[in-house]
């Protein structure tokens, strides 16, 4: 036992030792402090963000809308089912397009059932923004359309009914308005101005918590290929945009509003840091449309446009510097017929501005002043030229296809082509003049011209273009030019000396389009 006693001693004295050696040995490193400088950068932006919070929520309305009928989601246009027009690749279910708005049900408010249950129709939130002094409100259009009732809130909780002056479901643009005037309208900053990297702030009401600000910085610009409206140029964000914040503004750090938050891009139903808002340059202008006409005019000019890729301007004997888009097809009679464009031109420049993307091109064709004159520069046979063009009213410029559904190409089923093709074996495809039977059986003037796409082999080049048995070959680029096509035999010739063939394709009563056909490289 007395041993016993003397070895429990020693151990809980050597714990003690090696307990205090460790402390010794283990000493926590003093706190960094800030710097004086530091800190007074610190409070210097924190006063920046209140300043510029305070400065616009008095302007940022709540939007709550009732409407009659059942819930579930809905698309853009009020009809139930999938939304149209999302990226390839995109699950819809991946794309919160549309939140808090009567298209678009969101999560129920905590403590409260979803309307429907109270059998008073079905109830979505928003946001918006006072625009002027004559009691308008800027808002998107998935927040208002097919409304019933629209009650405005205001910062200091006053509510006021709304009617709706005008809507654009293709820029997913709206205007109300209220009786009161006696709010201040958000003043506006030019967004063409804006840069990546700069500060801003997103204003709404996310889940119904009014005057909400959350902040960040641009992400991008002219996010102009997203299919998320018909016509789009969004600016991109990384500030928190939620459901109920779509109609609100995102502001830079002048308090002025930049863009009005539309959407945003997430594997759930919150927000993952994408988020876009729509240019304020582009409502403010539609804003104007509505409240003096109820609805916006756009132009167009006829011509059905491809992308400008680097293997058909290098085709087309172009400069890689050159940027623009690739006319398809021309419309006859349309204000291009006259202005004298043909397929195969690539268009640079419109009323003195380069042409970024074909995107962008459509959108200011779109907002030009239909009847008046606009510069128009393109590129024909490796040279530049200039003509000028003069856009016409959207629905005087129709394409047939538009008229009428377009017959379905994939006919081929019931539609077989006679083997008397010719194979063009490196390209993957079987052609064979179009003759005035042939036209017939698959939906071709009789008198039209071309190579008869007889078959398509899976996996090869033309498959991976989009080319399809029954699509009509009509032009080829050879030598730089845009041609006609001759004969079965020319088309052999251009195809055997080429690595890569621009084939100009059209389908019966629909638009033609231009594409690179690209031999399979070979290990």
């Amino acid at each position: 036992m007395k041993r016993n006693a003397v070895s429990w001693a020693a151990l809980i004295v050597s714990s003690a030792a090696l307990v205090s050696t460790w402390g010794q040995s283990r000493q926590l490193p003093a706190a960094p402090k800030m710097t004086a400088e530091s800190q007074k950068t610190a409070r210097a932006l924190s006063d920046a963000f209140n300043a510029v919070a305070d400065s616009a929520r008095p302007s940022v309305v709540q939007i709550t809308v009732e409407r009659r009928g059942g819930g579930g989601l809905m698309n853009r246009n009020g009809r139930r089912g999938p939304m149209p027009n999302l990226p390839e690749g995109v699950d819809p279910e991946d794309l919160l397009r549309r939140f808090f708005g009567p298209q678009g049900q969101g999560p129920a408010r905590p403590g409260r059932p979803e309307n429907e249950q109270f059998g008073r129709g079905t109830e979505g939130v928003g946001s918006g923004f006072v625009y002027d002094d004559r009691g308008h409100i800027l808002t998107n259009n998935h927040v208002v359309a097919g409304a019933g009732k629209i009650t405005v809130t205001f910062h200091d909780g006053v509510e006021a009914r709304a009617k709706v002056v005008g809507t654009d479901p293709k820029s997913d643009v709206a205007v109300i308005k209220v009786e009161t005037t006696d709010y201040r309208p958000l003043p506006r900053a030019q967004s063409a101005k804006l840069k990546v990297g700069e500060l801003v702030m997103a204003v709404g009401s996310p889940y119904h918590l009014d005057s909400s600000v959350t902040t960040g910085i641009v992400s991008a610009t002219e996010r102009n290929s997203l299919g998320i409206n018909e016509y789009e140029s969004f600016i991109q964000t990384d500030a928190a945009i939620n459901p109920g914040n779509s109609g609100g503004p995102l502001v830079n750090m002048d308090g002025e509003v930049v863009g009005i938050n539309s959407a945003i891009m997430t594997g759930g139903r919150g927000n993952d840091g994408v988020g876009f808002a729509i240019p304020i340059d582009m409502a403010a202008g539609l804003a104007e449309n509505l409240i003096k006409n109820g609805k916006v005019a756009r132009s167009r000019v006829g011509i059905a446009l491809e992308p400008l890729s680097p293997v058909m301007g290098k085709q087309l004997g172009l400069d890689p510097k050159v940027k623009g888009v690739v006319v398809g097809s021309v419309l006859e009679d349309s204000p291009a017929d006259k202005a004298g464009l043909k397929p195969g031109d690539v268009i640079t420049g419109f009323n003195g501005t380069p042409v970024a993307s074909l995107p962008n091109f459509r959108l200011t064709v779109a907002s030009s002043e239909p009847g008046h004159k606009f510069a128009l520069k393109y590129w024909r046979d490796g040279k530049e030229h200039e003509t000028t063009i003069v856009p016409a009213p959207a629905e005087k410029v129709v394409f047939d296809v538009e008229r009428e559904k377009q017959d379905d190409v994939g006919a081929k089923d019931d539609k077989k082509v006679e083997s008397t093709a010719t194979d063009i074996k490196d390209f993957g495809l079987e052609v064979q003049p179009l003759t005035p039977d042939l036209a017939e059986q698959f939906g071709y003037a009789k008198d039209r011209k071309g190579l008869l796409v007889s078959d398509v082999k899976e996996g090869s080049p033309a498959d991976a273009a989009g080319i399809e048995a029954g699509l009509l070959i009509t032009r080829i680029i050879k030598d730089k030019h845009v041609q006609d096509v001759g004969s079965v035999k020319d088309f052999q010739a251009a195809a055997g000396n080429a690595d890569d063939l621009g084939v100009y394709v059209e389908a019966p009563k629909g638009r033609g389009r231009f594409v690179t056909l690209s031999k399979s490289k070979k290990d």
